[in-house]
């Protein structure tokens, strides 16, 4: 078997061959409780074309998944009972699984959401889980599981890993780790006011190979960069990323009378902000999609379209510039370093330019969420010459900027500026990087 495994550095995720394994998740929660065989099959190729090279679905979903059935009229457990898996229910999860693994898709598989670990407001239950229970059930799902290929484990569901929870969750995690050494492992958490990580209560586990945030859906230009920059400077480190950001199509707070919807500028930004900020990879969501909405059923927080019809936002086919971004040889194992803005050109608001460069400082990248101007500190920057590129985030092109010679600092502009006008600043030594291909 093929497996991931966490980089030297502790940064990033990788091959067992030492290449980069370039993460770019979507969210499909409702994969195995909604769709049909061939539904999934169409969506699962539909991501595979935008790029996206893992989906993040759950085994007991959210919507009622105990109590209404698949399409097929299977429950995934009798009676109720983490010890009574319906054999039938998770053999359809497996095909749609190795469906995956064929198009060269991994699945961030959650063994359950968390309303049957706590109910809370958002989330039918019931609750099933105590820690004796989860240990059962970790254990079953990570042997059924131990031998495929394309998976990672997700533990959790957004929810808390505290107090009542926390040696529900750990049993749990403890269960499939006991027979499945083999695949990595993270949580989801909770979003809350200002987003939440799985470090804030995992970091130390020996289980969590890697921190996921839930920076949420509350905000337009929620900065989730800080979120993401607080696991990257935590001690041990261990692999970040954003793995719930604002969904594309999701009313902003739930509020779309009063505040509107998130649209493909807020998926941009959420996601460059997020790798940019030491993230490894991203994850984007669109509100139809998560919960594979379609005419007759139950319409979750404002959905106003079909999954099938969601597929293709502009924001998702965006995400294909995001993965050829990441693929870059030189980004692909960045470092964040705000240094490279001058001080005093980061903006009093939240709404700030991030920047990151290569392990040589021959090359540096700044994000512009709302493009405009930059003052460049290229003292950071051991080049004699440099070749100033942007690149537009939405069309993956690139525009040729103004030569910045090695001096102190450069001041340029993006072509353009105002939400919506997201620019990326490419800066690459011209005596040892060609000009950036177009993407």
């Amino acid at each position: 078997m093929k497996r991931l495994r966490v980089s030297e550095n502790r940064r990033f995720l990788e091959w067992e061959d030492g290449s980069p394994f370039i993460w770019l998740g979507d969210t499909a929660w409702e994969l195995f409780h909604r769709l049909r065989l061939e539904e999934a099959e169409a969506y699962l190729e539909n991501r595979r074309t935008k790029g996206f090279t893992l989906v993040q679905a759950v085994a007991l979903a959210e919507l009622d998944g105990l109590e209404t059935p698949n399409v097929y009229g299977e429950i995934p457990l009798l009676d109720n009972d983490p010890r009574k898996p319906n054999e039938r229910y998770f053999a359809f999860v497996d095909s749609i699984i190795t469906k995956a693994d064929q198009l060269g898709i991994f699945v961030g598989l959650l063994p359950t959401w968390g309303d049957k670990v706590e109910k809370l407001n958002h989330g039918k239950g019931p609750v099933i889980f105590d820690p004796e229970s989860a240990r059962h059930y970790g254990e079953w799902i990570g042997r059924r599981y131990k031998n495929q290929s394309n998976l990672v484990w997700i533990n959790g569901g957004d929810r808390s890993g505290g107090e009542a929870n926390h040696p529900v969750w750990t049993a749990l995690a403890e269960g499939i780790k006991s027979v499945d050494p083999n695949h990595l492992m993270t949580f989801h958490p909770l979003g809350g006011e200002n987003g939440r990580s799985s470090s804030e209560w995992f970091h130390h586990a020996a289980w969590l190979d890697f921190n996921l945030a839930q920076s949420g859906h509350r905000k337009r230009d929620l900065p989730n960069f800080k979120l993401v920059a607080r696991d990257y400077e935590r001690i041990p480190i261990k692999p970040c990323l954003d793995g719930e950001p604002r969904y594309e199509d999701h009313p902003v707070d739930w509020k779309p009378l009063e505040l509107g919807w998130f649209d493909d500028s807020d998926a941009r930004q959420a996601a460059y902000w997020a790798v940019f900020s030491g993230a490894f990879g991203h994850t984007y969501g669109c509100h139809p999609v998560w919960q594979m909405y379609a005419a007759g059923r139950e319409p979750v927080s404002y959905v106003r379209r079909s999954w099938r019809e969601a597929l293709d936002l502009p924001g998702a086919a965006q995400m294909l510039h995001l993965k050829r971004f990441l693929s870059t040889r030189e980004f692909v194992w960045r470092v964040p370093d705000q240094s490279l803005i001058q001080p005093g050109e980061i903006p009093a608001t939240d709404c700030e330019n991030r920047a990151v460069r290569d392990e040589k400082n021959t090359r540096a990248w700044i994000y512009l969420p709302f493009g405009g101007k930059v003052a460049v500190n290229l003292e950071r920057l051991e080049a004699k010459s440099l070749r100033a590129v942007w690149l537009d985030p939405r069309s993956g092109q690139t525009l040729p900027a103004s030569e910045a010679w090695n001096s102190r600092s450069a001041q340029l502009s993006a072509p353009s500026a105002g939400r919506g006008q997201d620019w990326v600043l490419s800066l690459s030594d011209l005596d040892t990087h060609a000009a950036p291909a177009e993407t």
